[in-house]
């Protein structure tokens, strides 16, 4: 076949793709490209078990709300909470609070749960009370009150010296067990986390700082060598 019959037969054949139409001098097909939809599913959030009990309010217990403020005021103290515009507090016949979703977003779900929460804390906060007990192991580990602070001495060159907050009281027995109590569950943790802090307790001998109801996880010490 010459140079001429081949020039001709590739002039003649026919290229088909979907992308182009016709190019220099080939007989393209073309093909038609339907328009892709997508579909939007609403997500929806559900209520929080949490957020939707109901909290009780005890008679020696005083309320007052103001927009999205609420103050709470009992025999042991007072505190007050501001909300976010995601919930709304609503009070019931019979001494019941609710805290309601005034959107519906996530956000609004979760904070829902936690202002539940803190509201609830706050209530039992100011009539009952917290506390968190601590306790030290270890020998010489002991611990003492003197005046508004709280001395501990943990194996240090120095004892510990901690000014104790505004609003807790601490109290030491057998100079090894401390219980820290209030009406803010949230100061008690972090007062209590913070003596903690000082002399965590490790895995060998379990000596240090420990909650009352803490399990230290004990670990096996190295093992002499074989004979």
């Amino acid at each position: 076949m010459g140079s001429s019959s081949l020039t001709t037969s590739l002039h003649t054949s026919t290229l088909r793709s979907p992308f182009v139409g016709s190019l220099n001098g080939f007989r393209v097909s073309s093909v038609a490209v339907r328009r892709v939809g997508f579909l939007r599913k609403t997500v929806e959030c559900k209520e929080s078990r949490i957020g939707k009990q109901p909290i009780p309010v005890p008679s020696n217990v005083t309320l007052t709300m103001e927009g999205q403020d609420l103050k709470v005021k009992g025999p042991l103290g007072e505190m007050a909470i501001t909300y976010p515009r995601e919930v709304k507090l609503e009070k019931e016949d019979g001494g019941i609070l609710r805290v309601r979703k005034a959107v519906e977003t996530r956000r609004a779900n979760q904070m829902h749960g936690l202002f539940r929460t803190l509201t609830d804390n706050m209530v039992v906060g100011v009539s009952k009370g917290f506390e968190k007990k601590l306790q030290l192991v270890g020998v010489g580990y002991r611990a003492m009150i003197e005046g508004k602070d709280i001395v501990l001495n943990l194996g240090f060159s120095h004892p510990v010296r901690m000014e104790i907050p505004a609003g807790l009281q601490v109290n030491v027995e057998e100079n090894t067990r401390i219980t820290v109590s209030g009406y803010d569950r949230s100061a008690i943790g972090q007062f209590a986390a913070s003596i903690r802090k000082w002399r965590p307790p490790e895995p060998y001998k379990g000596k240090g700082v420990k909650y009352a109801d803490e399990i230290v996880r004990r670990k096996e010490g190295k093992a002499g060598k074989k004979k």
